[in-house]
């Protein structure tokens, strides 16, 4: 039986509504005046509140910032005579879920509390019943015949589903959980067939991650945009759509895709898309820019040089700035500063924390055990965000004369299943990808097999042209040792493979709304 709290300084006047609403099943608890209101929620639970507007002493938007201050997520009707906008206003910036004008009837309270406490369910259900309509055709599109263009369509589709199911049925989410992981299977074979002729030049390629810059940047610096670039390392499509909410309220936002190259990782895809170059390329032309070694880190240390040459490159003549910000302390730093940033022709900014998410997450039980699966994780990003100095940094563009590009470098796939690989001692460590001599995997269909680096546009390693790539949900356990380590980096998330969620990249162009 739902509990409703209803404070106002004359509900004598209101027991015709209260006895309504309880032969509809409805707990009704009268008070009359905000001061006992406050003290009630205090010493019992309640679903909603009904809070008069105007009552002598505490009035209802005082009572309601104590209430909210005490439980946050409790729903609250304001219940006003006045129409006045700076009221509402107040009252919206209070947290209110809904507001009524006096004089009410009993049926607007009763639609008022079916709507505010059967919403999250009316809405679980219409969702569920929708993507069960849209099932059949996700799956139909999923085939060996499938473009590059439709899975980026296949997996937009997929990624919003994923949130819109959110936390419902548990076996809603199953279904959803094995069509995406169908859908991965066929994109793992699609991407093995279609990708070395992708970084050669092919005729119908997508955008690969040496473009970003010249695709999405150089056309608006040309025009005379100031541009700020912002590239947050590991974020996936549906990290991107719970983070975008918070912008759209500040920006007109345009998202498009793109592909990362082969290896997902931050070594190649990021260099990749600074220098404008494979990483071959850059190893070629920049020789001591290319610092080889298996510690990611060692490798992106020059990613400021590498967008210098691609600027000179492309004729450009400008003073650029470029910062990197690993820890809260550089965050702080750099938001401060922002609006000196803007003031640039183009500015461009790495940011590492949601890569720092994911690997916290591979290290730490207790993350895990707060995120013990990609909603949750979801949760956890979208939390971050809100706090962030990322939007502090968005908030303070916001109103300058600058358009914001928004990109990642890679996604990361959350690793359900172990593969044994063999190979040398000097093969490289990464979980999702390897390069080294004499490489195999125990089952080949979960990986893709490349036997002569120079092909993929990769660079030779230590005399080594094998790389083996993880499909699907895979991750790379050795022989030696192999139960512990397959405990270990079971349900973690990695990046380095070939999977929709660590290829299909979104790009957003936003502009500060006027």
């Amino acid at each position: 039986m739902p509990n409703i709290l209803w404070a106002d300084d004359e509900i004598d006047q209101l027991q015709s509504h209260i006895i309504f609403l309880e032969k509809k099943g409805f707990d009704i608890e009268p008070v009359s005046s905000g001061e006992d209101a406050v003290a009630m929620i205090g010493e019992r639970k309640f679903d909603i509140v009904f809070l008069d507007e105007q009552m002598p002493g505490m009035g209802g938007l005082a009572a309601l910032e104590k209430i909210k201050s005490a439980q946050p997520l409790l729903p609250v009707v304001m219940i006003t005579k006045s129409e006045e906008e700076s009221i509402m206003e107040d009252a919206i910036g209070g947290k209110i879920s809904d507001y009524l004008i006096k004089p009410v009837n009993p049926n607007q309270i009763l639609l008022t509390t079916k709507r505010i406490l059967e919403r999250s369910r009316l809405q679980s259900e219409k969702s569920a019943q929708s993507y069960l309509r849209d099932f059949n055709n996700i799956s139909s599109r999923i085939h060996p015949g499938t473009t590059w263009k439709e899975w980026i369509d296949i997996y937009k589709e997929l990624s919003k589903w994923q949130i819109d199911l959110g936390e419902g049925d548990e076996a809603l989410q199953q279904v959803l959980e094995d069509q995406f992981r169908d859908a991965n299977r066929e994109f793992g074979k699609f991407i093995d067939k279609e990708y070395q002729d992708w970084v050669n030049d092919g005729d119908d390629a997508p955008l690969l991650s040496p473009e970003v810059f010249e695709k999405y940047v150089f056309p608006l610096v040309r025009d005379g945009r100031k541009v700020m670039f912002f590239l947050v390392d590991c974020m996936r499509y549906d990290q991107w759509l719970v983070f975008e909410p918070y912008l759209a309220k500040m920006y007109d936002i345009s998202t498009d895709f793109y592909y990362s190259i082969l290896p997902t990782a931050t070594p190649y895809s990021r260099n990749a898309i600074f220098a404008g170059l494979s990483p071959m390329e850059i190893e070629k032309k920049y020789p001591q820019l290319w610092a080889q070694g298996q510690d990611e880190t060692s490798l992106n240390r020059h990613e400021e040089e590498l967008l210098k040459k691609q600027l000179e490159r492309a004729h450009f003549d400008i003073n650029f700035k470029y910062e990197k910000i690993i820890n809260a302390e550089d965050g702080r730093s750099v938001a401060n500063k922002m609006k000196g940033f803007a003031q640039s022709k183009l500015a461009a900014f790495v940011f590492n924390f949601v890569d720092t998410l994911v690997h916290s997450r591979s290290d730490s039980d207790v993350i895990k055990e707060l995120a013990p699966d990609e909603s949750a994780f979801r949760s956890i990003t979208e939390a971050w965000f809100q706090h962030s100095s990322l939007l502090q940094m968005f908030k303070e563009l916001a109103d300058e004369d600058v358009t914001v590009v928004v990109t990642t470098d890679h996604g990361s796939v959350r690793s359900l299943r172990d593969t044994k690989v063999f190979g040398d001692r000097d093969t490289a460590t990464n979980l999702r990808y390897k390069y080294g001599r004499n490489l195999n995997a125990d089952d080949e269909n979960a990986v893709i097999h490349i036997t002569d680096a120079h092909k993929f546009k990769l660079p030779i390693v230590a005399y080594a042209a094998d790389y083996l790539i993880a499909r699907e949900d895979y991750y790379f356990v050795y022989p030696t040792n192999y139960h512990k380590y397959q405990n270990r980096y079971k349900d973690t998330f990695q990046h380095g493979g070939a999977s929709m969620e660590e290829m299909i990249l979104p790009v957003a162009i936003m502009n500060p709304k006027k």
